[in-house]
């Protein structure tokens, strides 16, 4: 066990999307920091099951579960949270980390603009309600948990603020702008509960299954992030330290762990945008 964040010991955490990917990085940095954590999968797969079946291997049975779930659905979304009340008897940490890319509009988005007028409805339509309103529903649903207890950690994935007005990806880079504004106004809304909302991006494009396979795999700047730079900011957001910090953007590319924690969560802060 991670023994650098007590306060993680036995923390209930949700993180959605924890399959594959940024979500199965935090996952597992945050069962062996010590938390007990819940990740969803829209379907029912493989690698929610390889998640769970690497976390009891390394830090014992029961501490990670998985649960198919649809975070578009609102009574999916009250499902994930009495699952996480019933088997762990607490929520006390939210990643909003699922997300819809842009292979749902164009295959080729990396080499060629995906113009919004040839767009697919649906494929428009699933990374809009996936990206802003799942991550609402899922605040939602458990954020009155949170304020009755008097703490909290909601943490929102984003994306770069160049990705947000990048030309041809008029749909996902809008969803992760709508998703921080939230996040500003969920901060504020939260004020003096002891619940914080923050956001949390990795700087870059991830080497995750959001890009095509192939010879455009690549993301706009050409350079491609491990997934796993995600695990050292997760472990401070979800923790006692972050206390102090709300409505903020971390940068997890700019997370220095040769720094003492709290210098390296200073040194990612995006202080370009303070919103609080």
């Amino acid at each position: 066990m991670r023994k650098f964040y007590p306060s993680l010991k036995d923390r209930v955490v949700i993180v959605t999307g924890g399959g594959r990917g940024l979500g199965r990085e935090m996952a597992l940095e945050l069962v062996a920091a010590g938390a007990k954590v819940l990740i969803t999968g829209a379907e029912r797969s493989d690698e929610l099951a390889e998640v769970v079946r690497e976390s009891n291997d390394a830090f014992g049975q029961g501490r990670l579960l998985s649960i198919q779930a649809d975070i578009r659905d609102w009574n999916d979304a009250k499902k994930v949270r009495d699952v996480a009340l019933e088997y762990f008897g607490a929520i006390h940490c939210l990643v909003n980390n699922a997300g819809r890319g842009m292979l749902l509009v164009a295959k080729d988005f990396t080499s060629r603009p995906a113009l919004f007028w040839e767009a697919p409805p649906e494929g428009w339509c699933q990374i809009i309600t996936t990206n802003v309103n799942g991550s609402f529903l899922m605040s939602r649903a458990i954020a009155p948990v949170m304020v009755e207890q008097g703490f909290g950690r909601i943490i929102n994935v984003s994306t770069s603020l160049s990705t947000m007005s990048r030309r041809g990806y008029s749909s996902y880079g809008p969803s992760k702008a709508a998703l921080e504004a939230a996040s500003v106004i969920w901060a504020k809304d939260l004020q003096d509960t002891g619940v914080t909302v923050n956001i949390l991006l990795p700087g870059g494009a991830s080497d995750t299954k959001l890009l095509p396979d192939g010879p455009n795999r690549f993301g706009a700047d050409g350079e491609l992030l491990s997934p796993s730079l995600m695990r050292a900011p997760i472990l401070w957001l979800c923790s006692d330290d972050s206390k102090n910090s709300t409505g903020q953007r971390y940068i997890a590319r700019l997370w220095d762990q040769a720094l003492p924690r709290n210098l390296a969560a200073n040194a990612a802060l995006d202080k370009s945008i303070l919103f609080v």
